[in-house]
C-alpha cells in the first residue's frame, strides 16, 4: 500500500511587510517545487500589519487555498505571535522562518537532507551575516553569557530558523509558556539535532522591527527561562562586597592607629563606597525584578494571542 504523501508547513509572522511577503510566497513556492514528493501549506501570522500587508495575504490566500492566514486581533509582539504559528502548524515536517527574507527559504533544500538523514530537529545558524557587524558581536557576547550559564547547552547564533518533525511540535505543545523562548526550547525539548551553517542576508524591503527594547526584552527572556545565575550572585556579591568592606576598614584603623596625628580620612572613599554600594543593590533589585516579572506573566496565564480572523484552515 503506498503510503500517505507527506506535507510541509512553512510558518512565519509578520507586522509591515507589504513589500516582502509577495516575495517570501514566490522564493518558498520555487524551492517547494523542487520537492514534488511533499505537499506544503503555508501558515502566516499577522500582528494587525497596518501598511497593506494583509490585503496581499486576503490576495495570496485567495489565489492558494493551501495558503492559511491568521490576523490577530492586536500586535502581540515578536515571541507570541509566532509560537501560536508553529502551534497551528500541521505538517509533518515545519519550517519556521522569518518573513523579511534575512533567513533564505533556499535552505529548505539542505534542511530536507538532514531531516532524511534522520535528524529531527534541524536548526540553522548564522556563520556569517550581511547585516549590522555591532549587532553580529554584541549577539555572540550574549550567546556566550547564556552558553556558560545556561541549565542545558543552547545553540549560538540560532534564531529559530529550521527544520523541525512533528514528534517536536507535539512536544512543542505540553509547554504551556504564555512568553516563550522558543530557542531555549528547542534545546530543553530534545530530540537528535544538527546544526547547519546559512550566511543571514540583509532585509530585502522596509527596516527593521527590533528595536534595543526588544532585543534587551528577548536576550532577559533567555536568561531568566534558563538560569538562575543573576539570582545567585546576588548572595555572591553580598558575601565578596562584605569581605572587601570589612579588610578596607581593617586597612583604615591600622592607618590611623600608626599615623594618628596626620592620617585624615576624608569624605571621598564614604562617598565613593556609598554610589558604589547603592548601584550594586539597585542591579540586582532590577534582576530580582526581572524574575519577578517573569512570575507575573505565568500567573497571569494569558492567551498567546487573541484571534481576529481566520483563512483557509
Amino acid at each position: 500500500m503506498e503510503e500517505p504523501q507527506k506535507t510541509i508547513s512553512i510558518v512565519t509572522n509578520c507586522w509591515n511587510e507589504v513589500e516582502n511577503i509577495p516575495l517570501f510566497y514566490s522564493r518558498c513556492r520555487a524551492e517547494l517545487a523542487k520537492h514534488p514528493e511533499y505537499d506544503y501549506e503555508f501558515i502566516v501570522e499577522d500582528n494587525l500589519s497596518t501598511d497593506g500587508t494583509r490585503e496581499v495575504l486576503r490576495r495570496l490566500a485567495a489565489e492558494d487555498p493551501k495558503f492559511k492566514v491568521i490576523l490577530n486581533a492586536n500586535n502581540f509582539g515578536h515571541i507570541r505571535s509566532p509560537f501560536n504559528a508553529l502551534l497551528n502548524s500541521s505538517g509533518d515536517a515545519v519550517l519556521y522562518i522569518c518573513s523579511d527574507l534575512q533567513e533564505p527559504p533556499e535552505m529548505l533544500t539542505e534542511f530536507l537532507r538532514q531531516y532524511h538523514a534522520g535528524y529531527k530537529v534541524v536548526c540553522g545558524v548564522r556563520s556569517d551575516t550581511k547585516s549590522s557587524r555591532l549587532m553580529e558581536a554584541l549577539r555572540d557576547v550574549y550567546y556566550y553569557l547564556l552558553g556558560k550559564f545556561a541549565n542545558q547547552h543552547v545553540v549560538r547564533k540560532f534564531t529559530g530558523f529550521g527544520l523541525y518533525d512533528r514528534c517536536f511540535i507535539d512536544a512543542l505543545r505540553r509547554f504551556h509558556e504564555p512568553y516563550p523562548y522558543f530557542r531555549g526550547l528547542v534545546s530543553e525539548i530534545g530530540f537528535r539535532r544538527v546544526e547547519v551553517p546559512f550566511v543571514q542576508d540583509k532585509r530585502q524591503h522596509g527596516v527593521t522591527k527590533n528595536n534595543w527594547f526588544t532585543l534587551y526584552d528577548m536576550a532577559m527572556t533567555g536568561f531568566v527561562n534558563h538560569t538562575k545565575l543573576p539570582l545567585r550572585l546576588a548572595t555572591f556579591a553580598g558575601v565578596s562586597i562584605g569581605m572587601i568592606s570589612i579588610l578596607v576598614a581593617l586597612g583604615y584603623l591600622a592607618a590611623k592607629l600608626i599615623w594618628w596625628r596626620t592620617f585624615q580620612l576624608g569624605l571621598a572613599p564614604l562617598v565613593i563606597g556609598m554610589f558604589f554600594l547603592g548601584s550594586v543593590q539597585l542591579f540586582f533589585l532590577g534582576v530580582i525584578g526581572e524574575y519577578l516579572g517573569a512570575v507575573w506573566t505565568q500567573v497571569k496565564n494569558k492567551p498567546l494571542v487573541v484571534e481576529e480572523e481566520r483563512i483557509n484552515f
